[in-house]
């Protein structure tokens, strides 16, 4: 097992508008993304009669005119067939109607996360603002940010403008004839309901979407439709799915540069939640709650919109902590949720 990840394609990036091929038949995207995390890495697959894109980008002026570009160049003018969202994340289904409107082409995904999805843009109850600043709250969030976030309102309309009608269900297990191969979809869940990475025996190929990336860990956390739920548990009981495929597996990343070493960034992604863990149990002085534990989590705070997915992530380990009976938890008289060593 090799000790270190190893980057085939060195420093060699796609340009703006153009495409890199990274294996026969699979080409790179790279589109812009209006926060820190500045791009998301797309997959146009050769088929028969024209593409098939996994992952569509944020919906956003500048992916639109990408993607123009791509149309009538790096495309050649065929057309896209089939598009893929690994998950409902905007970066990933945000442009996924639009490009399957325009090409009257076909739209996969789970159903967990085509669900969800629909769940979240149309500000279902449990999945609002409302219930986000309610979650939030019992775990410490103060007023004053709770006032921001309900003014700001529904965030995940900026990037996903509409959502596909119909879709083709894509299940655990199943195997996708894709450009002329197998693709087999790899469940993962943690990070978001039921994500699908897409492996290719035959290319070497792993499609990972976020569940693999090379220099981050993605973020994985607790939402008001599920606040007692353990989801940093399910995330690295799925990172498992992943170390039966060969060493030499390229990896393509929703983020970061493609990699070969599974084995190696499974074990390191364990080891940082790990020690992540283990802060926050050191941290615990008395009762606390997660958004007082944000600085032993991360080691500084946030602005508002990278608190909304830190404060998600430090209940996540939290629960974690609590489900596997190293805390307790209980409800004061402030309504907040507090954590403290289990005795």
């Amino acid at each position: 097992m090799p000790h270190r990840l190893r980057y085939p394609l060195h420093d060699t990036l796609p340009m703006p508008g153009q495409t890199l091929q990274v294996a026969a038949g699979v080409h790179w995207l790279k589109m812009p993304l209006p926060f820190a995390l500045n791009h998301i890495n797309l997959w146009l697959l050769e088929e028969q009669a024209g593409w098939c894109a996994v992952d569509a980008g944020y919906d956003s002026a500048d992916t639109r005119a990408l993607w123009e570009q791509h149309f009538g160049g790096s495309m050649g003018g065929r057309p896209l067939t089939r598009v893929v969202a690994t998950h409902y994340h905007p970066d990933h289904i945000g442009l996924a109607d639009w490009l399957a409107t325009r090409f009257d082409a076909a739209f996969h995904a789970s159903l967990g996360e085509i669900a969800l999805a629909k769940a979240v843009w149309h500000d279902l109850p449990g999945h609002d603002v409302a219930a986000l600043n309610r979650h939030f709250a019992l775990h410490g969030l103060p007023e004053a940010k709770q006032a921001q976030y309900a003014e700001r309102g529904n965030t995940y309309h900026w990037g996903v403008k509409s959502l596909p009608v119909t879709f083709n269900r894509i299940l655990a297990g199943d195997v996708l004839r894709l450009g002329g191969s197998d693709w087999l979809a790899i469940p993962g869940y943690g990070h978001s309901p039921e994500h699908m990475a897409l492996y290719c025996a035959d290319k070497g190929v792993l499609i990972a979407g976020d569940m693999l990336l090379p220099k981050i860990s993605t973020n994985v956390g607790v939402w008001g439709g599920e606040p007692d739920g353990d989801p940093l548990r399910q995330f690295l009981a799925s990172l498992d799915r992943f170390l039966h495929l060969p060493e030499d597996t390229l990896v393509l990343p929703s983020h970061g540069r493609p990699f070969v070493g599974i084995q190696p960034r499974v074990a390191a992604l364990k080891a940082h939640h790990d020690e992540r863990l283990a802060a926050m149990l050191a941290a615990m002085d008395g009762p606390m709650t997660a958004y007082e534990l944000l600085p032993a989590l991360f080691g500084r705070m946030f602005d508002l919109y990278q608190t909304m997915f830190a404060l998600a992530e430090c209940i996540a380990h939290l629960n974690y902590l609590w489900h596997g009976g190293k805390l307790v938890r209980r409800r004061d008289a402030d309504g907040c949720h507090r954590f403290s060593i289990a005795p």
